[in-house]
């Protein structure tokens, strides 16, 4: 499983904005599957919904999304070495949103590399809570030169 610190060498996205707690499983063939703990204190659930809080969605996705940033660097370093682009999303499509996710929840992540065009990665993401589908989505990523090395 890897650490906070493992994952932040990996994506450039840090705390607060940081949606993955832990790798739990990476496959070369391009599968990766991730955890978060939906923490009950987020600032967040003060708004939305306060009465019956529930995860916004657009954050359920980035989830998915900072997963498939997590899937492209370990392949990318597995190829490449270090890796010096950063992974922007270019393409949403099919999202769908079948149960809410709520304080105290864990979302279990999986995100499965469909196609690779030039350096676009073509990527379904699936999160889970209790077992049971949330979120489905279907996007794509591009890396792009990072800003430090202009």
């Amino acid at each position: 499983m890897a650490t906070e610190k493992q994952i932040t060498d990996l994506i450039p996205h840090r705390s607060p904005f940081l949606w993955v707690d832990r790798i739990t499983s990476f496959e070369d063939e391009g599968i990766i599957t991730t955890e978060k703990l939906i923490n009950a204190d987020l600032d967040l659930f003060k708004g939305h919904y306060p009465d019956n809080p529930i995860m916004p969605g657009v954050l359920l996705c980035e989830i998915i999304f900072q997963t498939g940033a997590l899937l492209i660097a370990k392949m990318v370093l597995a190829d490449n070495g270090l890796q010096k682009n950063v992974p922007v999303i270019t393409r949403i499509e099919r999202a769908k949103f079948k149960r809410p996710v709520h304080p105290g929840d864990t979302a279990v992540v999986k995100v499965v590399l469909k196609e690779i065009v030039s350096a676009v990665y073509f990527l379904k993401g699936t999160l889970k809570v209790g077992g049971k589908t949330a979120v489905q989505v279907g996007f794509s990523c591009a890396l792009i030169k990072s800003l430090e090395d202009e």
